[in-house]
């Protein structure tokens, strides 16, 4: 099958330079004028497509060529740009800045590759004129495979700015698609992980959307860039589909939402249902009891440090995720769902499922990890491989159980996370695409359970 729906990567030199600002007001722009706009995101980031999702009216997917692999770049972009009118991707880092000692892999450059997609730079220009130039010959020179179709220019400080750089560009035959003048930042507030998710801040985070749009309409050649997303190479695979398994009940698997929980990939919905799981979302902050019929839990990725005290205050909710865990049921928790499970986090009573203690800690441990599976577990047996990533500022200890979840190459071979009854807890976070096993070991583990 062949996928040809139009499509531009947003990159940078670096970090901080404006491609989130650029990626979201793209999208939100091409969906005012009424075209079908697919957002994704390069990378495991989980906040970002948050705000696509707001832009888009479409739900944000991520393409991660180190935890799925390179091959499955394409199916994934297929699977979630069908339909649609065109597709935006925004980059992660710099554009050549991919899994460390890996070279290229899951670079933003890899994946424009993989999609046979152009690339628009957006340069930081505020500390800068003729020099612009130099920095563009060198990206475009570094790699003739990436093709940057163009260049939008943020933080232009005046109209003389703006033409300085514009004369010295001339000279690198990369067309300027967009000039963004230096104004007061778009409100998208920042912690210790990054931005606010949308979740906990939806009403302002629409209006932040809309300023976006309002800048890149502004000061972006819309027409321009469409037609560089038409010159988009064909990409000749199908779309990724969740392989289907027949059954005659579906088992009820509660998944936690609402504002501590929100880092999630959509795919693992998607697999869950297609493994025959009916899934129903529950927010630990409001709910006293898991959903009706709960085989089995997910808790994943988010902010359960930032609201402590309101999870350790709905008691009635920790004594059930205690109960289920108790019984056996499968609970797969990742990260923050770890942090709940454990016995206290920052002195606050949490569920008691593992006999660990959770704290914040000043250091940052972040990066992908390869990982295999040291224990027989609900999502996997004991010597399955799987790549992950970890993103977090806390510590829990001890940092394994007796027989601990995952063994992790990381700069240093560990053994980390927790396997207990029917309880598989980590700080790993996984992309099931990678592995659709995953979920269908989980989904027969509820049903049998």
């Amino acid at each position: 099958m062949v996928t040809a729906v139009p499509r531009l990567v947003i990159a940078a030199p670096a970090s901080g330079s404006g491609k989130t600002t650029v990626a979201t007001g793209l999208m939100a722009a091409f969906a005012a004028r009424g075209l079908a706009v697919s957002p994704h995101k390069v990378g495991p980031d989980y906040i970002d497509p948050g705000y696509h999702a707001l832009a888009t009216g479409r739900v944000g997917r991520n393409l991660d060529a180190y935890m799925c692999g390179p091959e499955s770049i394409g199916p994934l972009f297929a699977h979630g740009a069908r339909g649609c009118d065109v597709a935006v991707v925004e980059g992660v880092m710099g554009l050549y800045d991919g899994a460390a000692g890996e070279g290229e892999l899951a670079s933003t450059a890899h994946v424009a590759k993989l999609l046979r997609a152009p690339v628009v730079l957006v340069v930081d220009a505020s500390s800068q004129s003729r020099s612009v130039a130099a920095l563009v010959h060198g990206f475009v020179s570094w790699d003739p495979e990436v093709r940057i179709g163009g260049v939008i220019l943020n933080k232009v400080a005046s109209d003389r700015h703006e033409e300085l750089l514009r004369e010295a560009l001339d000279q690198t035959g990369v067309p300027v698609l967009g000039v963004l003048r230096r104004v007061a930042q778009v409100d998208t507030p920042s912690r210790h992980l990054g931005l606010v998710p949308v979740a906990e801040r939806r009403a302002e985070a629409v209006d932040a959307v809309a300023a976006m749009a309002a800048q890149v309409r502004q000061g972006c050649d819309l027409e321009g860039l469409l037609e560089l997303a038409r010159s988009a190479g064909a990409l000749s695979c199908a779309p990724w589909e969740p392989p289907v398994v027949e059954a005659e009940r579906r088992a009820v698997v509660a998944v936690a939402g609402g504002h501590a929980f929100t880092f999630a990939y959509a795919e693992h919905t998607e697999l869950l249902t297609a493994a025959g799981a009916e899934v129903v979302t529950f927010d630990p902050l409001r709910d006293e009891q898991l959903p009706d019929g709960t085989q089995g839990l997910v808790i994943g990725g988010g902010f359960p440090e930032v609201y402590a005290s309101e999870l350790s205050a709905n008691e009635p909710l920790r004594k059930a995720v205690a109960a289920l865990a108790e019984s056996g049921a499968p609970v797969a928790a990742e990260c923050a769902g770890l942090l709940y499970l454990c016995r206290e986090l920052d002195g606050r009573p949490m569920c008691g499922v593992l006999d660990a203690t959770a704290r914040m800690s000043e250091r940052l441990t972040l990066g992908y990890r390869d990982a295999v599976a040291v224990s027989d577990s609900v999502l996997a047996v004991a010597g399955t491989r799987l790549r992950g990533h970890e993103f977090h500022r806390t510590v829990v200890e001890p940092g394994a159980g007796t027989a601990p979840a995952w063994g992790v190459r990381a700069a240093d071979r560990r053994v980390e996370g927790f396997v207990e009854k029917g309880v598989h807890a980590s700080y790993l976070h996984t992309h099931w695409a990678a592995e659709p096993g995953v979920a269908r070991r989980f989904v027969e583990r509820c049903r049998t359970s």
